[in-house]
């Protein structure tokens, strides 16, 4: 049924430097990657990390929570001893946790991690084959940001677990994200039925989609376009009396002779 919702996560921003030396299969490659790791809006505890690797191997270590580098291999062990015992290097690292961190985490939480878009919802009923049910409901959400989001079905205002089953939150390729879920039942006279979507762009309100199965696919459809012209129609003449009062006042009377 989705993931659950409202999960803090850790976030890294995440820097690299790639230097190649040599040609083809015998060539050497070294990188480092600087990480900035965070998980509130706070910054409480925010940690800078340095990753020093040598083909692939990861060998020197810098962690602003622990103040110092770790060396992995024989050459990190050495140069973890040289900087750890060089104050201005240690001095120049831990500062990064308020010069890069900070600065980038901020612009993080402004332009992707605090951005919500709202899911669209709908629910449609198809007739499964080889099934013991009369139904099978499927509720999609679509276009939602960010990606943790819950789906669940409910019989008269009830969770229900039997019978369902669910797709991964699967990307658009555009930041967006999609979610089905599927629901095998026979409808009963006198109860309710409705898909229940809780994101975070919604979290003050889940969104609730009723299932009415007294009324034909087509008719719903049929309904939904009728008010749709209806609307379209009022802004029409809402628009057209605008324009028209506009037009009167900007008239000069002149007297019959």
């Amino acid at each position: 049924m989705g993931t659950s919702v409202l999960q803090p996560a850790v976030i890294r921003l995440v820097a690299g430097f790639l230097s190649l030396s040599g040609f083809g299969v015998e060539g050497y490659t070294y990188h480092f990657q600087n990480e900035c790791r965070f998980n509130s809006h706070s910054l409480e505890g925010i940690e800078f990390i340095e990753r020093r690797i040598f083909n692939k191997l990861e060998y020197l270590r810098y962690n602003s929570t622990l103040g110092k580098f770790i060396g992995y291999t024989e050459f990190g062990v050495y140069n973890a001893d040289r900087f750890n015992n060089d104050s201005s290097v240690l001095a120049g690292y831990k500062s990064n946790v308020d010069a890069v961190c900070k600065p980038n985490a901020q612009i993080d939480y402004d332009t992707i991690l605090d951005k919500s878009v709202k899911p669209t919802v709908t629910v449609k009923a198809t007739k499964p084959d080889g099934s013991s049910h009369e139904y099978m409901l499927v509720c999609s959400a679509l276009g939602f940001f960010p990606r943790k989001i819950k789906v669940t079905w409910l019989r008269n205002g009830v969770e229900v677990k039997s019978g369902v089953t669910s797709t991964e939150e699967m990307s658009n390729g555009n930041w967006y994200y999609q979610i089905h879920s599927h629901w095998e039942m026979t409808p009963q006279s006198g109860e309710t039925y409705a898909c229940k979507v809780q994101h975070k762009s919604v979290s003050d309100q889940p969104i609730i989609v009723q299932w009415d199965p007294s009324m034909p696919e087509s008719d719903r459809n049929k309904i939904i376009i009728g008010v749709s012209a209806i609307v379209l129609g009022l802004v029409i003449a809402v628009a057209g009396l605008i324009y028209y009062k506009k037009k009167s006042t900007g008239r000069i009377l002149v007297p019959s002779s």
